[in-house]
């Protein structure tokens, strides 16, 4: 079976460039690497010739001899082709480096690091809103060599052992791996005059204030980002992020559920028992609360509107207020005499006016006869 043209195996044109074949590759290589398809060995093959036609026009030796002679002008048992022998180092090394922000070819830099800030909230200031000052630790740009390293006046050389490319590789048996230059870790660049605050770093060492704008409606676990404020990259790289990581203090009020609030509102035995209206209080103030007659301990009381509305939108939860009844202390001998009348007459009017202690009552005599049976 005739192979197909390289140049339409990977879909360009044959003026391509260098950069417009790895475009060409990568996008194919993602689509058809045996890891992202299983079991699929037409994917294989089609990962195979573009590794192929790959290998061929990228090396301008190779491409010259197959724009002269077609495939015949090539080496048709070159490791990229008929044998399958594709070196997946250098794939992910030349190609897929790209993908994952250069820690391969081309001697460019490392981006900064990601830095993390954790910021304690009150409730309220998490429920409405704030903006903070911090102070964070982190490497920033060198101001005396511009984060070249190189001492002012002078500028870094190119890396002898790799070329410049960061990379360096290896022939072991079958395969050629290729791994970080070790002389100049990546950058493609070497500093013979090293910079004397940064001592060719690049980077220094300092505190920077930031402001952090909070928005209305965060909650424990929630991550602001601030693009750019992270480390300082190497040279020539980008910095890193700041992520400021959300934590909420406990209120000694209220607690959060997600846009609800709750909290415990303590009510007398009296209130409980023949009813009223009592204050309770929410973040913006406070509101009337009607207590019905006969109302239990646990009771669940919804106030709508009075919880938080969500930093991604959507409706203002409620307040939900549970009562619990209290029992009286310190009582003096007259109290205590008039409560003993009070239970006297309830038990003369033969009418159950504890619904709890009635059921539970039962349900304990059902239990002993089941036990019984």
């Amino acid at each position: 079976m005739s192979k197909r043209d390289y140049y339409e195996v990977l879909g360009v044109a044959k003026n391509a460039s260098e950069a417009e074949i790895k475009k060409a590759f990568k996008r194919l290589a993602m689509k058809f690497h045996p890891d992202r398809n299983p079991d699929n060995e037409q994917a294989e093959e089609n990962f195979k010739e573009a590794k192929q036609a790959y290998d061929v026009l990228c090396d301008p030796q190779k491409r010259t001899a197959y724009d002269q002679f077609g495939h015949a002008g090539v080496d048709p048992g070159m490791g990229a082709g008929g044998g399958g022998g594709a070196s997946f180092s250098d794939i992910f090394g030349d190609v897929f480096g790209d993908i994952f922000g250069g820690m391969h070819g081309g001697g460019r830099s490392r981006r900064g690091a990601d830095l993390r800030y954790n910021l304690d909230l009150s409730l309220e200031e998490a429920v409405k809103g704030t903006s903070v000052k911090i102070r964070v630790p982190t490497s920033v740009q060198c101001s005396e060599c511009g984060g070249s390293g190189a001492k002012k006046g002078t500028t870094p050389k190119t890396c002898t052992t790799c070329n410049g490319i960061g990379q360096v590789r290896m022939q072991q048996g079958f395969f050629s791996l290729q791994q970080t230059c070790p002389k100049c870790r990546g950058t493609g660049q070497v500093v013979s005059d090293p910079c004397n605050k940064c001592h060719g770093q690049g980077r220094v060492q300092e505190h920077k204030t930031l402001s952090v704008k909070v928005p209305a409606g965060v909650d424990t676990g929630d991550r602001i980002r601030l693009s750019g404020e992270g480390e300082a990259g190497e040279v020539g790289a980008p910095p890193g992020d700041l992520y400021v990581q959300i934590s909420v203090r406990e209120h000694p009020i209220f607690a959060r559920d997600e846009n609800d609030l709750y909290c415990e509102v303590p009510i007398s035995f009296v209130t409980a028992t023949l009813g009223g209206e009592l204050e309770v209080p929410t973040l913006d103030g406070r509101v009337k609360l009607k207590i019905p007659t006969e109302t239990q301990s646990g009771r669940l009381f919804r106030v709508r509107g009075k919880g938080v509305r969500s930093v991604r939108g959507g409706m203002v939860g409620d307040l939900i207020c549970r009562v619990a009844v209290e029992t009286p202390v310190n009582l003096n001998s007259k109290q205590k005499e008039i409560l003993r009348e009070f239970e006297k007459s309830m038990s003369e009017t033969g009418h159950k006016h504890k619904p709890k202690e009635h059921s539970w009552l039962d349900g304990v005599k059902k239990f002993f006869d089941d036990l019984h049976l």
